[in-house]
């Protein structure tokens, strides 16, 4: 994986949603929060809301912020969350959040936990092969009983 150490700016905008989730942390609506940066500059948080039937990731809500603001040239992506010990840490994107990421800011850095290493990976490293229907690709999808003989 590609993968490259932070920058100044990468920790401020983990401190930026490391404040949103320690302000806003609920252990059972509110576990995750997120901040995505644009090449503006600015700052869009997001934070997880869930209920016993369905959840939305802090992720998905920090892009629709951008999104809303049309300020959508996402650059970095960050989402926190707490610990066993109740520290705020870097945490993966799910695998929704991962093709959301591909869709809306492919190029942007996402900072990960590679392995208990804090580190920046490019968005469509995350899903290299992302779900598409056949008349999306740029290529014919071959015959799997053809290609087997």
């Amino acid at each position: 994986m590609n993968d490259e150490s932070l920058t100044a700016a990468d920790v401020d905008l983990f401190e930026q949603a490391k404040a949103m989730l320690t302000k806003a942390h609920h252990g059972e609506r509110h576990q995750v929060a997120a901040a995505v940066r644009t090449s503006t500059g600015a700052v869009y948080l997001g934070l997880h809301i869930g209920s016993r039937r369905i959840n939305v990731c802090a992720e998905s809500s920090a892009i629709a912020n951008a999104q809303m603001a049309a300020d959508a040239d996402i650059t970095q992506v960050v989402a926190v969350c707490k610990d066993s010990a109740g520290r705020v840490v870097v945490t993966n994107p799910c695998g929704v959040c991962r093709e959301l990421m591909g869709t809306y800011c492919p190029d942007a850095d996402v900072i990960i936990d590679l392995r208990g290493a804090v580190r920046k990976v490019p968005a469509k490293t995350l899903m290299p092969e992302p779900w598409m229907f056949p008349h999306e690709n740029s290529w014919t999808v071959g015959d799997p009983t053809s290609e087997s003989k």
